[in-house]
C-alpha cells in the first residue's frame, strides 16, 4: 500500500474509534445528573438565591435538584435506546 492509502485507513479507523467513544459517552449524561442530584438533595445545594431565599422552608425538591433530575431523565434516551436493544454501542 501507498502512504496515502495507508493514512486514509489510519483516519477512518480513528474516526470509527471516535464514534465509538462518543456513543459511550452519551451514556455518562444521565447517571452523572442522577448522582448529582442525590447528592444535592443529601448534602444541600450551598448558599440558595435571592429568590430561594424568600420561600422559607419550601419542598426540597426545589431548585437544583429538581433541575438535575429533569437533566437526567432528558438525557436517558441512549439508556432506553440500548435496554430496548435497538442500538448497541
Amino acid at each position: 500500500m501507498g502512504g496515502s492509502a495507508r493514512g486514509a485507513v489510519g483516519r477512518e479507523g480513528g474516526t470509527a474509534a471516535a464514534l465509538r467513544a462518543a456513543d459511550w459517552l452519551c451514556l455518562a449524561a444521565a447517571p452523572t445528573f442522577a448522582i448529582m442530584a442525590l447528592l444535592t438533595g443529601v448534602l444541600g445545594g450551598g448558599a440558595p438565591d435571592m429568590h430561594c431565599a424568600a420561600m422559607g422552608g419550601a419542598s426540597p425538591l426545589n431548585g437544583m435538584v429538581a433541575m438535575y433530575l429533569l437533566m437526567s431523565a432528558f438525557h436517558s434516551a441512549p439508556w432506553l435506546k440500548l435496554i430496548s436493544g435497538r442500538q448497541k454501542p
